[in-house]
């Protein structure tokens, strides 16, 4: 078992920025490939950001490309986003999910493949 909790999220200006933490416990946090998703109200969860186990591939959606970027530290067993250049339309509950997998390269962009996921954390951007 993987437990996940988010941090960082809150309201914020367009243009602004913001930092997301998920911290996980349980089992080696190392092998586990991570993802982040958000969902906005009457919409579906959606892929935003996610990065294999060893840090050393990443993947985003293009609605947030060159504006968000996700990292990992493993020894604090925390995955990050950081959130650049925010828009109203990134309004969204923001949840980290993690899957195990042990091919240091690897990542998920599809919701169904991480069985671990938060509580999520609501980033509201004003206009």
């Amino acid at each position: 078992q993987v437990q996940l909790v988010e941090s960082g999220g809150g309201l914020v200006q367009a243009g602004g920025s913001l930092r997301l933490s998920c911290a996980a416990s349980g089992r080696t946090f190392s092998r586990f490939p991570m993802g982040w998703f958000r969902q906005a109200p009457g919409k579906e969860r959606e892929f935003v950001a996610a990065i294999s186990w060893s840090g050393g591939t990443t993947e985003y959606a293009d609605s947030v490309k060159d504006r968000f970027t996700i990292s990992r530290d493993n020894a604090k067993t925390t995955v990050y986003l950081q959130m650049n250049s925010l828009k109203p339309e990134d309004t969204a509950v923001y949840y980290c999910a993690a899957v195990f997998d042990p091919s240091s390269s690897v990542y998920y962009t599809k919701k169904d493949k991480y069985p671990y996921w938060g509580q999520g954390t609501q980033v509201t951007v004003s206009s």
